[in-house]
Parts: structure tokens; C-alpha cells; sequence
């Protein structure tokens, strides 16, 4: 049978999203199932079912979970263990002795993954250059490794001290354990990061191990379940730091899946951007339980190096997402002070908004949208799930004798609280990293972002607003768009003037060595590998740095174009430039293995065609008034076509409002853009 369709599921906390693209005729289909969150495999077979589509004829699965993730929250992972440099057995445990929260007082440090009593010690020693002070020790090697059997230990991460620089070390711990405690999972600290800062490097690895038996056996039977229905195709997970990784990748390193939840959604609109030419954008992705704000800046998503979960330090490139606790399912409580509240806790997919009719009592975002009108109970949600109007206001009521208010105005009072609360993550990617809102398009999407996204515009005077195609799925339509990526780096810490330019040619030139081996093994050709380098900079004496990159080959004038690129650079991030010496912190490799980019039909123009609502429904905006809202369905628009507000689009995936002076048009991908009316 031939393969020529393309299958992307993103396990969501309350949906699993389905995009299935036909290769022939490049049509996209859209759809959504209920989450399992007691055995999530079923939730993604759950999903092909849904996709209608062989298996037998998938060329390419792209799959996101936030399984890695769950397990962190819930504190349900392996039991891990941590081999580290004679000395230093604390220094996971002790961490950084910053407080992110500088001025809460009631600041508790996360707590540790690793029990103390599982913490072991080896006689082993390397200088910073990586030159042996005490000779590895073979034979307590093996005794560490039947002590981590008699401790029931089921991963363990290898942390030695300097192994950035000289990895051999770690490497011969690693090979002992797999042969005196093969049952036991293994993390090399130097397989994940080749950058100093020993805790941050250790806090990467105990990460991964920590969750690298349940990842493991979560793909493994995803794997053999997949086989067993005769799925031969190229199986991908999106990856933390942007791109997919190949599922025999992500078992060895699962660290790379833990913030990979929303990256789908980012490198759609990083395809979307390109695609349209519709510039910048800020994505806000609104879930059921989270949200997620992100920026594509010149086509490329925004990254960094320095993310955290919880305050546990992640040292890989990551995509560079803010996320609260604002999404279809955030629940409405009143605080001490009685005053109304939404989030972060949420009624999740079990057993979700008091509208869903599954047991749930407390009120979500959701009923409050329902309760005002922004939602109905016409067309059922995912196809099967129509939401009752009855039980979403007794919901509401409960808040509302407890406030003595009206419960239209609760209703209305959670949808503001929670636009408000995305207008400050919003400003937190944008204002706080030296961004003007209004410079940007807002793309919205999410099963909720078609509800809140103007509003959000307006209160930051951007002046448009983009639903893309299934918005509700969108997360995992951007899958469909990532390549194979593997990134690597080398610490260098040096003069930019001094540097010795032949040393940063060969450190360069291992990674590309390292690179091209990776994509090779995974079957890339030469023509569909593709590599870039950077350098973290940072002025003399600085914590910070600035990513920037740079030319294949580095020489003096290489050098001087640096220096004049990184005092922009500081002075866009930071406001300000120094006189002070440049110094190279780290030295940095991006490997991508071009996966063909599917090519989606653009839509025939219908010139002075005039949509025709499907019906009215009576919104809630105010001021104890509701005004007529005109109903469309979004599968009868087409290119060209145009709204003006008030009016309400509805789909199978979400749902998109906008007001009074607002205007819609129909983009050539089937895309709604909304000119959003400036705020009076």
C-alpha cells in the first residue's frame, strides 16, 4: 500500500488533537477525542481511529505528549539514583542559592528528585581542562553499581565533576553499569550538555533520568502497538527545543519531551509566518488546562538555554514559552479577600466544566463562556460532547451568592480576569525581553484562544488577529511541519579577542562530525542535512549572555562582525551598551534533518460573495444588556469572504468571537483575520 498520509496527535490534558494530511491531494482533516489519562496510548490509538486512516498507509507519525511532564508534576517517575565525583554528593541537593521569588516569603525550594541516601561517591577526579587528578577507580565503580541494586535504584544519572571538558570518566561508569546492573536505565551528564556548571548540568540529568522508564515503555509499547497494525512509516516526537526527534532518540534522551507539549503550536506559526509573509508573530495557545505565549520573530521561533521546571534548572535549548494556568478548564473560586479568581488549578479532562456533564460541580472558563454566549450548545464540542447550559449556571450561581452578584456579571467578571492574566503573559515575552506588542500579529489558537483573543489585542493594540485553520488542533498541525533536529554545544570561555580562532574551528568541527553521524544513522542524505553555529557571548565579568550566530568558518574579520552584532544585540535584550572586554562563553551547534515540508492547497478566491449566518444567538456585554451576535459556520466560508462584528464562527475544533467594529476576512489557507478595533 502506498504512504502518502501524514498523522500528527498531541496528547492534551483534556483533548487529544488529530491532524491527518493527505499527501496527493494535500487536504487537511481535523479532529479531536478525549484524553485518557489513565492510559494514554489508548488516547493516540483512540486518535488514529478517529483519522480514518490505514496505518499501513502513515508515512510520517509526529507525536507530542506531556507524559515526561505529568510524571514531574505528580512526583510519579523512577526511583533515580546519582553517581557523582568523590567530594561532591551535595551539590545537587544544595543547588544555586538564589531565590527565583525574591521577595515571596513564603518561598519553599522545590523539592529534590533524589533521595540523599540514593546520592553515591567515586573516587575519581578531572581538572578544568580535563587532565586526570585521581585515576578512575574501577573496581568501586563496581561496588557503586551493586549498592544502586541492593538500593532498588531503577535510574541512575552519571554526573562527574569537569566531564563538559573530557567525557571519558562518565563513559566508563556508564559501560559498568550496563554490565553489572543492566536492568537499571543510565544518564550521561556529558551526553546531555557539554557546558560547565555543575549543578545545572546534574539537575539535566537526574531530569531525564528520572523519567526515562516511563518514557521508555510509554514509546516501546506505542511502538509495538503500531507495528502490530502494520505501521512501517517514520515515527517523530517534537522536541523541547523545537524540531522532532526520532522515536529511538527520544528513549535515550527524554529530557528533550518535557517542555515539548506546546512547541508544536510555535513551529506551526513559525511555518505560518513564512507561508502567509504575515511577519512577526505572538502565538497564544489556549488549552484546557494552560495556557502557552510564544513569539516568532523573522520566521523563527524564539529559543533559549536556560529553562527550568519548577525551579530545577534544564540545561538544553528550549523554545522559549511562557505558560499559566488560564485555560478552558481553569476553575472559578473566591479568594480570602472575597474576590473572584480563575486558576490555576483546573478541572482537567476528569471530570472537566460543570458543562460537560461528567460529575464536575465547581465552574471552569468554560461555563462562564457558555453562560455569556461566546459558546453554544448547537454543535457538539469534538463531535460528541454537547455542554448544558443548566448545569454550567448552577456552577456559576454557587460564586455568585457567595459575591452577591448577578451571575451574568461572574460570568462576564472570570472571562476578564482570565483576558487579563494572558495580557500579562503576553507582555512577559514581549515588553519584559524589549518587544513592542503592536509591532506583532496575534496568532490565536487553542480550543480556547478563539474566545479571548481579541479581547487580548485589544488591550495591547494589536491590530490584528489570526485564527489559523483548526485552530483547535493547531498544536498538532505544526508538527506536521518539523524536521529532524539535534543540538549541541562546547563551553569555551575566552577573550573574543584573544580567542584562539584554530580551537574554535575544532570544537565546531567535532559537533558537525557529531551532527552529521546522527542524521546520517537516521537516513538523511547530504542534500537534507542542514547546520548552524552560534556563540554565547557576554561582557567580561557578566552571568548573562546573548546567543548570536555565526559563520561557517571563524577568522578575524568573523570576529570584528561579532563584536559590532552582540553590542546591538545587548543593547536591544538589556538597554544598554558597555565598554567593557567581549568575552565567548559557549560555542553552540544546530543539526536539522529536512523532513519535506507538506504543501497545503490554497484556496480560489470568491470575489463579492456575502456569507450567510447560520442564526443569532444573544451575548452578554454588559451593563445587565445582551446584543445579538450573527452566527457563521466556518466550513461555509471562503477566500475573500468578509464579516463584521458582532459575530461568532464556530468549527469543529473551536470556537472564534469578535465584537462590535472588529472585521474578519477569509486568508487564501482558510485562515480568519481579524482587524481588531482599537479600544475606546
Amino acid at each position: 500500500m502506498a504512504k502518502s498520509a501524514r498523522v500528527a496527535i498531541d496528547v492534551g490534558g483534556t483533548f487529544t488533537d488529530v491532524v491527518t494530511l493527505d499527501g496527493g491531494s494535500g487536504n487537511v482533516k481535523f479532529d479531536k477525542v478525549p484524553t485518557t489519562p489513565s492510559d494514554p496510548q489508548q488516547g493516540v490509538l483512540n486518535g488514529f481511529a478517529a483519522s480514518g486512516v490505514s496505518l499501513e498507509a502513515v508515512s510520517h507519525f509526529i507525536h507530542g505528549t506531556t507524559l515526561g511532564l505529568n510524571a514531574l508534576l505528580t512526583r510519579r517517575g523512577a526511583k533515580t539514583g546519582i553517581v557523582t565525583t568523590e567530594g561532591f554528593r551535595d551539590v545537587y541537593l544544595l543547588g544555586r542559592t538564589d531565590r527565583i521569588p525574591m521577595y515571596d516569603w513564603k518561598y519553599r525550594k522545590p523539592k529534590s528528585l533524589v533521595e540523599r541516601q540514593h546520592i553515591l561517591e567515586l573516587p575519581e577526579r578531572l581538572d578544568f581542562e580535563g587532565k586526570v587528578v585521581k585515576a578512575f577507580d574501577e573496581n568501586a565503580a563496581r561496588a557503586v553499581a551493586k549498592q544502586f541494586i541492593e538500593l532498588g535504584v531503577q535510574s541512575v544519572a552519571i554526573v562527574f565533576l569537569h566531564s563538559y571538558v573530557n567525557p571519558a570518566h562518565e563513559q566508563k561508569m556508564a559501560a559498568i553499569m550496563r554490565e553489572v546492573a543492566p536492568e537499571i536505565e543510565v544518564t550521561v551528564s556529558s551526553s546531555l550538555s557539554r557546558e560547565l556548571r555543575e549543578y545545572e548540568r546534574s539537575s539535566t540529568a537526574v531530569l531525564d533520568a528520572y523519567i526515562k522508564p516511563l518514557v521508555r515503555k510509554y514509546i516501546g509499547k506505542l511502538q509495538e502497538s503500531l507495528a502490530a497494525k502494520k505501521f512501517s512509516g517514520l515515527f517523530l516526537m517534537t522536541r523541547s527545543g523545537g524540531g522532532a526527534m526520532t522515536a529511538e532518540s527520544s528513549k535515550e534522551t527524554p529530557v528533550n519531551l518535557i517542555l515539548s507539549g506546546p512547541a508544536g503550536g510555535v513551529l506551526g506559526a513559525a511555518w505560518f509566518s513564512k507561508a502567509t509573509g504575515c511577519g512577526d508573530l505572538i502565538t497564544i495557545d489556549m488549552g484546557g488546562t494552560s495556557l502557552d505565549a510564544s513569539l516568532v520573530v523573522d520566521g523563527e521561533p524564539l529559543t533559549y538555554f536556560d529553562a527550568s521546571f519548577e525551579g530545577l534548572p534544564i540545561n538544553l535549548s528550549s523554545l522559549y514559552i511562557h505558560t499559566i494556568g488560564a485555560g478552558g478548564g481553569s476553575l472559578v473560586w473566591i479568594d480570602e479577600g472575597n474576590h473572584l479568581q480563575v486558576g490555576p488549578a483546573s478541572a482537567g479532562a476528569d471530570p472537566g466544566p460543570a458543562a460537560y456533564g461528567n460529575g464536575g460541580k465547581e465552574a471552569t472558563f468554560t461555563d462562564a463562556a457558555l453562560h455569556v454566549g461566546y459558546l453554544g450548545n448547537e454543535n457538539a464540542l469534538a463531535g460528541t460532547l454537547v455542554l448544558n447550559k443548566e448545569l454550567a449556571e448552577g456552577s456559576l450561581k454557587v460564586n455568585a451568592d457567595k459575591l452577591g452578584m448577578d451571575i451574568d456579571e461572574v460570568a462576564r467578571g472570570v472571562i476578564r480576569i482570565s483576558t487579563i492574566k494572558i495580557v500579562g503573559a503576553v507582555r512577559a515575552i514581549t515588553v519584559e525581553l524589549g518587544h513592542t506588542p503592536a509591532d506583532f500579529a496575534l496568532l490565536s489558537f487553542g480550543g480556547g484562544g478563539g474566545l479571548v483573543g481579541v479581547d487580548v489585542a485589544r488591550e495591547l493594540n494589536i491590530p490584528t488577529v489570526i485564527m489559523p485553520p483548526g485552530p483547535g488542533a493547531f498544536s498538532a498541525f505544526g508538527m506536521l511541519m518539523a524536521s529532524v533536529q539535534h543540538d549541541f554545544s562546547r563551553t569555551r570561555i575566552t577573550g573574543l579577542d584573544t580567542a584562539d580562532l584554530s580551537i574554535i574551528n575544532a570544537d565546531f568541527a567535532e559537533m558537525r562530525s557529531e551532527a552529521k553521524a546522527a542524521l546520517d544513522n537516521e537516513g538523511f542524505s547530504a542534500k537534507e542535512q542542514h547546520f548552524t553555529q552560534y556563540m554565547d557571548l557576554r561582557y567580561s565579568g557578566q552571568e548573562h549572555s546573548v546567543t548570536l550566530p555565526v559563520s561557517e568558518k571563524i577568522d578575524d574579520a568573523e570576529i570584528v562582525h561579532m563584536r559590532e552584532v552582540f553590542s546591538e544585540a545587548h543593547e536591544k535584550a538589556y538597554g544598554h551598551t558597555m565598554p567593557d572586554p567581549i568575552e565567548l562563553v559557549s560555542l553552540r551547534f544546530s543539526a536539522r534533518g529536512e523532513v519535506d515540508a507538506p504543501v497545503l492547497p490554497v484556496l480560489t478566491k470568491q470575489a463579492g460573495r456575502v456569507p450567510t449566518p447560520t442564526g443569532i444567538r444573544q451575548v452578554y456585554v454588559g451593563g445587565g444588556k445582551r446584543a445579538p451576535y450573527s452566527l457563521y459556520d466556518r466550513d461555509d466560508l471562503q477566500f475573500g469572504d468578509t464579516i463584521e462584528g458582532p459575530a461568532i464562527i464556530n468549527e469543529h475544533t473551536a470556537t472564534t468571537v469578535f465584537h462590535a467594529g472588529d472585521r474578519a476576512e477569509l486568508g487564501k489557507y482558510g485562515e480568519i483575520i481579524i482587524h481588531v478595533a482599537k479600544a475606546n
